[in-house]
């Protein structure tokens, strides 16, 4: 199967099929106590937010979705337009298909092009990197003149693809070689797996700026690859999705595992779709919130739809914080809150192995 037809593939499974949206992100557990009588102007509320050192208008984050494809094209300019007047920042897709294809570079460079002025992040899979080196991590940048890089890590999703790889072995050393050499931030993310404790320490230790956890309980990259290896006729890896379902760490989880790396700035992400979640993923103590399905799915109605969706998000978030009394990001920081359920238990195990995990909340 080409790399476009793959690309094709995820973009409607991911769109048109409720059974790729698995589990929960544990974030039901996270419950803020409210001020019923805050003093305070909601109107007054400022929600801007700093990330890799810039600034920006909310703590909003388009996550990388698309490219290699002439439909993957249309939705990267219609979201990098929506980002830059929107003032947040935006990822693409992988782009190995515009490495590897150069006929199909235009489909990630629309998104510099429709965003002269978006802060655009670039990305490359960890596989891939290790397959091509630093090079690989340069031509990414270089392509949509990028502001960071993401390397994503999906170890799982690439075992079960038909056409996946399956060597990592040297991925620590490159991209520390990639953090020294490529001269922006770099960002390791997983796709919906979540990211430990252990995993951010090794991370931050070979200089990567931040983590997006893409914890598990949003859109199932292990679901996905299933069907498309029954569509492939490949029982073997269907059956082999099948026994990994439930893998990863839930989205909640693995930011209160991550925050706990000093000088390492962390983006929730994994299942996001509103702006109470948001709030819920700063309140644990990450910097953004990350989303895709919404935008995605935003994207394919135009820019002004994405432009709304942005809008209805800073509300949501603004009515969250000033329900909590509080009126900027750091105020709401400060906001009490307390763990229940299986979100409490992991932290409580979790800080039995003498590991203690985020924030301290009440319990």
């Amino acid at each position: 199967m080409s790399i476009e037809e793959r690309k094709r593939d995820h973009i409607r499974i991911a769109l048109e099929s409720e059974s790729a949206q698995r589990g929960s992100n544990w974030l039901e557990y996270v419950h803020m106590i409210p001020r019923a009588v805050p003093d305070i102007n909601v109107n007054d509320v400022e929600i801007s937010a700093t990330f890799l050192g810039r600034w920006f208008s909310a703590p909003f984050l388009i996550e990388g979705m698309t490219g290699g494809t002439e439909e993957g094209a249309r939705i990267n300019a219609v979201l990098a337009a929506a980002a830059e007047r929107a003032r947040i920042p935006m990822g693409v897709g992988s782009q190995r298909a515009g490495i590897v294809r150069p006929e199909l570079r235009y489909t990630f460079r629309a998104a510099r092009e429709a965003g002269q002025g978006a802060f655009l992040i670039a990305n490359i899979g960890a596989a891939q990197l290790v397959k091509h080196g630093v090079g690989l991590a340069w031509e990414a940048v270089k392509m949509i003149e990028a502001d960071a890089l993401a390397i994503h890590v999906n170890l799982i999703q690439e075992i079960i693809q038909p056409e996946g790889d399956r060597e990592f072995r040297g991925f620590l050393k490159l991209a520390r070689d990639v953090c020294r050499e490529i001269g922006v931030p770099v960002i390791v993310k997983e796709v919906g797996c979540g990211i430990s404790y252990e995993d951010a320490v090794a991370l931050k230790n070979i200089g990567i700026s931040a983590v997006d956890v893409a914890g598990k309980g949003g859109t199932s990259w292990i679901e996905i690859e299933r069907m498309r290896a029954l569509d492939a006729g490949r029982h073997d890896r269907a059956r082999l999705a099948e026994v990994f379902t439930d893998w990863g760490i839930p989205t909640a989880a693995s930011v209160l595992e991550a925050v706990k790396v000093e000088g390492l700035e962390v983006v929730g992400s994994g299942g996001i779709r509103n702006g109470l979640e948001v709030a819920k993923l700063l309140l644990l103590g990450a910097s953004m919130g990350g989303m895709a399905m919404p935008f995605l799915r935003a994207a394919v109605r135009g820019v002004e739809e994405v432009e709304n969706l942005v809008r209805q998000l800073g509300e949501e978030l603004k009515v969250t914080m000033a329900l909590c009394g509080a009126t900027n990001l750091a105020e709401f920081k400060k906001t009490q809150y307390i763990l229940t359920g299986r979100l409490r238990e992991w932290v409580e195990q979790r800080a039995a192995s003498r590991l203690s995990l985020g924030p301290q909340p009440k319990l």
